[in-house]
């Protein structure tokens, strides 16, 4: 039950954001000038990071919610719609940039999934966030790698792998139960190419 504890703190939902930014950086394969990068993660960073889990800190601890996994639909609306608002945004400026559109893909898939997660807690219901925000990564490495033309199969190897353990920690957990898992995994992927081949369909990329 503690290792199920940790897993699910260390790979809480908000970290994925974060880390697809890296991964993309760090397999791009053409140069983006440094200072862009580096300002780019920092404000990627603040807005997806520190100022979600400093409001969610401020819930907890004026009561709104009981721990940051938010386990009842109740407690899950408000920071849902928080969500949405930061992974649209911050798509949106990411693609006024025009240098890292793919990335910007990323978060507005994160964005629409919220949405939709949001529809599921107006009907009572709940999927995991954990499973998505996982599955989401995986989705945006499969349009990432696609569009480069690059090989990350050990990189899809250990996400499957971990997926694997996350759900695992979040049944243990009582958390969600195996239909919820499923609906989060999946709708993370789905939503991610949903969005990129949009994308290229409205561009003709």
């Amino acid at each position: 039950m503690k290792l199920s504890k940790i897993i699910s703190y260390f790979f809480h939902p908000i970290n994925f954001s974060i880390i697809g930014a890296l991964l993309y950086f760090l397999y791009i394969p053409k140069y983006i000038f440094k200072p862009i990068e580096h300002t780019i993660l920092i404000v990627l960073f603040c807005g997806t990071y520190i100022f979600p889990v400093f409001l969610l800190y401020l819930m907890k601890k004026f009561g709104m919610i009981e721990s940051f996994h938010m386990k009842t639909v109740e407690e899950r609306k408000f920071p849902t719609l928080l969500f949405i608002s930061i992974s649209f945004f911050m798509g949106y400026w990411l693609l006024k940039t025009t240098v890292v559109n793919l990335l910007a893909l990323f978060y507005l898939g994160y964005g629409l999934f919220m949405m939709i997660s949001y529809v599921f807690l107006y009907l009572n219901r709940k999927i995991s966030l954990h499973m998505a925000a996982i599955g989401g990564l995986i989705g945006f490495l499969m349009y990432f790698s696609y569009h480069f033309k690059i090989n990350i199969i050990s990189i899809f190897i250990m996400l499957f792998i971990l997926s694997g353990i996350i759900a695992t920690a979040r049944i243990k957990l009582n958390a969600h139960n195996l239909n919820e898992i499923f609906w989060g995994y999946s709708l993370g992927i789905i939503t991610q190419l949903f969005i990129y081949f949009t994308y290229i369909i409205i561009y003709k990329i």
